[in-house]
């Protein structure tokens, strides 16, 4: 397996491409969202290997303005991401907010709503062969930190990612957000298995470091091996305390 760091989530006391550079010496893949926001000039050159960021900036998956607005900015998107050779990018139910809210919230998803995503992500897929790059669609929980998203659990998205049957569509399968909306992680992942392009990390409750909630990521680590993944893992998730004691706990639970 492959580790990486969210460089949003831990180091935050220093600026952004010091972070980038501390998870880089650490021998991490680095992980990013909101682009915008960054110095992509200076993040190229840092030297370190990029394996998410975020493929959109604003934009949903089921309405007409939302989904021009998804496709727009996802082909703005793949041009950083080429410069910045990240080779996923991810997408959630609809946008959010600086907060992690839904932009539009949704209380009912409709049948109509699941046939129109399913549209849409056809053409994220198809973006994304034509740039070379994988799109991948993050499960979330609704009971903490998302509420009234739609298609936020890991069932949802995975539904979504079958529906569209392509390489270049994965799950982005988020370990916190599935304990707390589903559990039954060790199932999920044997279930998910050949539809993931990445996996995210962190402990419940809290969102900090493996070994500070109640997964038990030894084990899951342990069936990770034993059913052959062999990708991304990455933690994205708060340092309870000293972000490198974080990542030594990160790697412990996944070495």
């Amino acid at each position: 397996m492959i580790l990486a760091a969210s460089a949003e989530m831990l180091f935050v006391e220093r600026p952004f491409i010091d972070r980038v550079k501390r998870i880089t010496e650490r021998g991490m893949q680095v992980e990013i969202w909101n682009w915008v926001t960054k110095d992509i000039a200076d993040l190229a050159t840092s030297g370190a290997v990029f394996s998410s960021m975020t493929g959109y900036l604003q934009g949903n998956l089921t309405e007409a303005d939302g989904i021009a607005q998804l496709i727009e900015t996802a082909r703005e998107s793949l041009l950083v991401a080429e410069k910045l050779d990240c080779p996923r990018l991810n997408l959630h139910g609809t946008g959010l907010d600086g907060d992690g809210l839904p932009v539009r919230p949704v209380d009912v998803v409709t049948g109509e709503m699941w046939l129109t995503a399913v549209e849409t992500l056809k053409k994220m897929a198809a973006l994304g062969e034509g740039a070379g790059r994988v799109f991948t669609l993050e499960n979330l929980n609704l009971a903490v930190d998302h509420p009234r998203t739609p298609f936020a659990k890991a069932a949802d998205t995975l539904a979504l990612v079958r529906a569209v049957d392509s390489p270049f569509l994965k799950m982005n399968l988020d370990l916190y957000h599935a304990q707390i909306g589903e559990g039954n992680l060790i199932a999920l992942l044997e279930e998910s298995l050949p539809h993931i392009g990445e996996i995210q990390v962190a402990d419940v409750p809290g969102r900090c470091e493996p070994g500070t909630g109640e997964i038990n990521y030894p084990a899951v680590a342990a069936a990770l091996r034993r059913i052959g993944y062999t990708g991304v893992v990455g933690l994205e998730g708060w340092a309870s305390s000293d972000p490198d004691a974080a990542l030594d706990a990160f790697e412990a639970a996944f070495a």
